[in-house]
């Protein structure tokens, strides 16, 4: 009887806490149920083939025609890897980006791409592409390869302390271990090691220098890479983890502080687009005052990938 006892009682354990495990409120993001999106179409120039290609925004529902810039529409917060370029006078697009139905559900697939440039039959230019979704804004036409963090406004305003971001998601992975590095400026290069794909949640909480440099403390952080192939998974969830987390059993060194070269891109008061260094952890207990989510096909720097890595996300809410 008293080995009865010992096995039933925390199995009653067990069951008492399942309620409050699946007891998240969810608090969605705006358009992050990937139901509505704003559709492009943009002519490239005809050095280049002079194709009309499609390109896709999360966002309120309409479609627009001609080479113009896009700014965040509807309130959306979203922004996307598909982009408008015009370098010295060519107009080119990416489109690693779009709508697609997962097991019945609107989903964002976002996958790695080899974007290909052939000018006159002469010239052939070849350029890794992530698909990457994350809150923010793209400030467009791009004009060059160069610093492309630089060309990204990362994070919106946000100052309540979620334990969990929450989403559905499938990752889609290629056998291949090895990725690609490619700029566009050079020739391609071959690298040891798999892809990942890539999702996190991370809060901060910034101020502006005298000068308007901006600076933040790393307030909470979630962040997860996937290796091999998910199947299609509902209510996934990745924990926030508040203050230092770098002496926690859990830390991998992808989570640590974005500063110097690693250092995400924001808008400063006057309007000019500068790095935000991370100078450190928060108080466990501090009150963010801005909150970054990214969910990409690749994990690496720029223009490195391995070609079909592809995530699909969905209904992306703070669990609290």
């Amino acid at each position: 009887m008293k080995s009865y006892k010992k096995l039933l009682f925390p199995c009653l354990m067990a069951l008492t806490a399942l309620p409050q495990i699946h007891a998240l409120r969810l608090e969605p993001i705006k358009y992050g149920d990937m139901q509505n999106w704003y559709v492009r179409d943009i002519k490239e120039s005809a050095i280049i083939g002079g194709d009309t290609k499609t390109l896709y925004e999360i966002g309120p529902s309409g479609h627009t025609s001609g080479n113009k810039a896009y700014r965040n529409l509807g309130g959306s917060p979203w922004a996307t890897s598909n982009v408008y370029a015009k370098v010295s006078g060519v107009v080119k697009t990416s489109c690693a980006v779009e709508p697609v139905t997962v097991n019945g559900a609107r989903m964002a697939k976002v996958q790695a791409r080899m974007e290909h440039v052939k000018a006159l039959g002469i010239i052939n230019l070849d350029v890794m592409v992530a698909g990457t979704i994350f809150l923010g804004e793209i400030v467009e036409p791009i004009t060059s390869t160069k610093t492309p963090f630089g060309k990204m406004a990362m994070g919106m305003p946000y100052t309540k302390r979620p334990v969990a971001l929450v989403f559905d998601y499938k990752v889609d992975m290629p056998p291949a271990n090895t990725r690609i590095k490619a700029t566009g400026l050079g020739s391609k290069k071959t690298l040891q090691g798999r892809d990942q794909a890539e999702v996190y949640v991370l809060l901060q909480k910034r101020w502006e220098d005298k000068n308007g440099g901006l600076h933040a403390l790393r307030v909470g952080t979630g962040r997860e890479r996937y290796a091999r192939s998910i199947p299609y998974t509902k209510g996934h969830r990745i924990k926030i983890n508040y203050g230092d987390i770098s002496r926690k059993p859990f830390y991998k060194p992808y989570m640590g502080l974005l500063n110097g070269e690693k250092a995400y891109y924001a808008r400063n008061s006057k309007g000019k687009l500068v790095p935000v260094q991370e100078e450190g952890w928060a108080p466990a207990d501090a009150v963010p005052t801005h909150v970054l989510v990214m969910a990409s096909s690749s994990c690496g720097e720029p223009y490195v990938g391995t070609e079909g890595v592809t995530l699909y996300i969905d209904n992306i809410a703070f669990g609290f």
